[in-house]
């Protein structure tokens, strides 16, 4: 292992050293895969462009951020600039390493538009985007290559799998009454959870011997602390979407201003769950804090993916399709057999 740290280290060396001039756009990059920039990106697809895709990336991205958060502690891998600091040009210390989250976000969303849209230039550039984003966390010293290989591994995996369920279970899936449907969007993240509890009894205790030991306190708290948020997450958004879907029916569509309006009226009350609760909610002690956090997550997810088009329709900002009908079929007397 130490061998494939010190290679990963020494091509983050030879990048900066012979491309130096690239920083300020590695960074850039870099930042286009925080979660802010995908937490402001898909609402707005889903709010005001394309509702089926919007809900796609919205649940893909849920998902993947609960197997990524997951996957990060079970491995508990280093970042670059722990073991030098002098490589590292980004600083990013309450998470561990493997798999990249940025590589694996990006792999999921650009690719799942690149199949969305079916054109040669967005593939061309949802592949450019992909290997960006890699690149700029080898760079900026945050990631070593396998962490970025790993997160995209992982992203094909999970892209691959919604596209198996999209194909061969999305519409016996609609056809379930509303609580099985509810019921799978509990489980999913319930499951989660439960792996995770198990995950953490089999590694135990992180390794006090490993040269980057001082983060480790950090890390372990932000670890438990991220995966409630994103379990609290992927539990809103999947009940929101089986709601919403059921309830509002909202469409996408309309005047350029409606569209603006709802963006901004639902990228407001995200803000206020997200950023306004966790200025009222305590985060200590932990047993009241972390449940806390994940109900302020989950408030989040359900907000986009439920009540904020509740609230559209309701303002008359959007339209909403009428509730499904129950088709009689009518057959002429003449061709009902008797029994026999």
């Amino acid at each position: 292992m130490n061998e494939i740290l010190d290679v990963g280290l020494e091509i983050t060396r030879w990048l900066q050293q012979n491309y130096p001039w690239l920083r300020g756009f590695m960074a850039f990059m870099s930042q286009m895969g925080r979660f802010e920039f995908y937490l402001v990106l898909v609402p707005i697809i889903y709010w005001a462009i394309d509702k089926q895709l919007g809900r796609s990336l919205t649940y893909i991205l849920t998902f993947s951020d609960v197997t990524n958060n997951l996957l990060k502690h079970a491995f508990r891998g280093p970042r670059p600039y722990w073991l030098d600091q002098s490589v590292g040009l980004s600083s990013e210390s309450t998470s561990y390493g493997i798999p990249s989250g940025h590589s694996q976000t990006a792999f999921i969303i650009y690719l799942y538009l690149a199949i969305w849209l079916r054109r040669r230039w967005v593939w061309a550039l949802a592949l450019l985007m992909v290997f960006l984003m890699g690149l700029s966390r080898v760079y900026l010293g945050v990631h070593f290559l396998h962490d970025v290989l790993a997160g995209y591994l992982v992203g094909l995996l999970i892209l691959v799998g919604y596209l198996l369920w999209w194909r061969y279970l999305q519409d016996n899936f609609r056809r379930r009454i509303l609580g099985q449907r509810l019921l799978l969007a509990i489980i999913i993240p319930l499951a989660f959870g439960l792996i995770y509890a198990l995950v953490l009894y089999l590694i135990g205790q992180p390794d006090l011997s490993v040269a980057w030991s001082s983060y480790l306190p950090e890390l372990e708290a932000e670890s438990v602390q991220s995966m409630f948020s994103s379990l609290g997450a992927l539990l809103g958004v999947g009940c929101g979407l089986v709601l919403e879907g059921s309830r509002v029916r909202f469409r996408a569509g309309g005047p350029i201003w409606k569209r603006a309006v709802r963006v901004i009226l639902g990228l407001i009350g995200a803000v206020a769950f997200w950023r306004g609760l966790a200025l009222v909610f305590p985060t200590d002690p932990l047993w009241l804090g972390l449940p806390l956090r994940a109900l302020r997550y989950f408030l989040l997810g359900i907000w986009v993916s439920y009540y904020g088009p509740m609230v559209f329709v309701r303002l008359r900002l959007a339209d909403a399709d009428p509730p499904p009908g129950i088709e009689l079929t009518i057959r002429p007397l003449d061709r009902i057999q008797p029994p026999k």
